[in-house]
């Protein structure tokens, strides 16, 4: 008997396949309607089966989020720091896995797609420091004529749907997702239609910090399909079409303008790029107070 022949086979394991799914008011559905879509590589190579949302995911993902809008509205800009803050953390400590996700999405190299992957984590720390900061940017007292105080102050615009970009799987989307939850808005964000696995492997880490519940809800599939019942749903306060091109822009601006939500036009972005702070006031509305001053006796003199 050969010595080859002689020696033990070693057992053949059964790989284990992840199975992506939404995340929607904290939890893992799959597509109501029970479709999937095939998700290939750069080079056409089969990846995974994501959910192909439909019209009734993206009505549940919106009660989600307005059920979720007022404590995450309240929360302090401090907490809120926070909890981003700690997302950040979780990615790090999750590198590998959206370091290989986004190679594979995006056609790049390891080094590449870590140098990425580092970007994306620095941008939620970037947009954690903000929080508890722009408020004193854009808001603050006016000088008025008379005896009044005149103070305005930064508040969110509420549920916001956020059309992801669709060739930056990552660093894109953390960019257009944290500044809105950052000044107190819930987000339904629509993943890349052709590489959704980063963003559906973010909900993940959201689900395991301590974000809550619906303030992030992450739909897969065709974007032009989830898209339109969003931009016409009425408890929809505004909406980024940063992922649309200029034809569905178009027809969801147009959709969009029934109930008057806030738009932001799509354009060509640099995600690489200092952010500035843009997209954080982008969705948020200013509360002017006015307060008499009063008078401090008979002189008239008031303060």
């Amino acid at each position: 008997m050969s010595e080859k022949s002689s020696e033990k086979s070693e057992p053949t394991r059964l790989g284990v396949f992840k199975t992506y799914k939404l995340y929607v008011g904290g939890k893992f559905p799959r597509s109501e309607s029970g479709r999937v879509y095939e998700v290939v590589d750069s080079k056409g190579k089969w990846l995974a089966n994501a959910p192909l949302s439909s019209r009734k995911d993206a009505r549940d993902a919106v009660v989600a989020a307005r059920k979720a809008f007022g404590g995450w509205a309240g929360a302090t800009a401090y907490n809120r720091g926070q909890i981003l803050y700690r997302i950040a953390e979780m990615l790090e400590g999750r590198k590998d896995q959206f370091v290989r996700e986004v190679a594979e999405a995006e056609g790049l190299s390891k080094s590449k797609a870590a140098a990425v992957v580092d970007a994306a984590i620095d941008r939620w720390v970037w947009y954690a420091g903000w929080t508890d900061k722009i408020g004193q940017v854009v808001g603050g007292a006016n000088p008025v004529a008379g005896p009044f105080f005149n103070l305005s102050t930064p508040e969110p615009t509420g549920v916001v749907t956020v059309l992801a970009p669709q060739e930056s799987s990552f660093l894109g989307l953390v960019s257009v997702i944290a500044p809105v939850i950052a000044t107190g808005n819930t987000v339904i964000v629509i993943a890349s239609e052709k590489a959704p696995l980063p963003a559906l492997s973010l909900g993940e880490v959201l689900a395991t910090s301590d974000l809550p519940g619906g303030v992030v809800n992450v739909l897969s599939g065709k974007t032009a399909e989830i898209a339109a019942p969003l931009a016409a749903h009425q408890d929809v306060n505004a909406i980024d079409l940063t992922g649309a091109g200029s034809d569905l822009a178009r027809d969801l601006e147009i959709a969009a303008a029934d109930n008057l939500k806030r738009v932001v036009r799509p354009k060509a972005v640099d995600f690489s790029a200092d952010p500035g702070t843009d997209r954080l006031t982008a969705f948020l509305e200013t509360k002017t107070v006015w307060h008499p001053t009063g008078s401090l006796g008979a002189s008239g003199s008031a303060y």
